[in-house]
């Protein structure tokens, strides 16, 4: 039950692929291509957003069938926005990071022990782009978690080929995580405080690179809170599971333990 991205023209416009029919036989809009019943098409943009970033996201195979992955709803609403599906970014996959005159890239990706990250927020936008003299791509890596790590570290030969920055939103891995999604169900878990959907996190740094950067954010995260909206609408809540559960309560435990010696 997931969005179909529109595919590029050479020019790099987005056109809208053909609906398929779906195999649950529902009936699907042939303009955001998602079941009625979800249908997005009064939030979308009538238009793709104009940003001056290049917005390349590498999805997972596995992520690019769920359901709610927001990657093809970055497509549908982002002009300079492309989606190649696999595990690791290499030579040939996508022409942006293939062409003469190299563009600046950075990646969003959490900073760990051995690899550091610049914040979003004090990324130096002229000097990277050498006073809009090199056009920006923005890559982001859309999958779980652990696929996310996984994909960084097998492209991470080749983002160093291309001398990309890291950056980051600044996310907690201490405390524990909760919903992506601000809403009473639980639609997807992550593992630490802070993390996001890949839609909300490009709308954060879309934030900072772009001119109109709070417009282009507003925009995307309202689309966000209605796909949210619809589908908790079919969705039951996520009971936690009995291992969490277990784990949960023994840490407790151990505090009230510590509080009083």
């Amino acid at each position: 039950m997931h969005c179909m991205a529109p595919e590029k023209e050479d020019d790099g416009t987005a056109t809208s692929p053909e609906p398929q029919p779906s195999p649950s036989g529902r009936s699907i809009c042939s303009s955001c291509h998602r079941p009625n019943p979800v249908c997005l098409c009064h939030v979308l943009p009538p238009h793709p957003i104009e940003i001056s970033t290049q917005l390349l996201i590498l999805h997972h195979p596995h992520e690019a069938h769920h359901k709610l992955s927001t990657t093809p709803l970055l497509i549908r609403s982002l002009l300079r926005a492309t989606a190649v599906t696999g595990r690791r970014l290499r030579p040939g996959l996508s022409p942006l990071l293939d062409r003469s005159h190299p563009p600046s890239v950075i990646y969003l990706f959490p900073a760990t022990s051995s690899t550091p990250a610049v914040d979003i927020s004090d990324l130096n936008v002229q000097d990277l782009t050498r006073n809009g003299e090199r056009e920006l791509v923005l890559i982001a890596f859309d999958g779980t978690w652990k696929h996310a790590r996984e994909m960084v570290k097998a492209s991470e030969e080749f983002l160093q080929s291309r001398f990309a920055v890291r950056v980051c939103l600044g996310v907690d891995e201490t405390v524990s995580g909760g919903s992506i999604y601000d809403s009473e169900l639980i639609l997807r878990k992550e593992p630490f405080s802070g993390c996001v959907s890949t839609m909300e996190a490009v709308a954060r740094v879309l934030r900072v690179l772009e001119p109109n950067g709070v417009e282009v954010e507003s925009m995307l995260i309202e689309i966000l809170r209605e796909m949210v909206r619809l589908q908790a609408g079919f969705l039951k809540p996520m009971n936690p599971r009995p291992k969490l559960l277990k784990k949960a309560k023994e840490k407790e435990k151990k505090m009230m333990e510590k509080d009083e010696i």
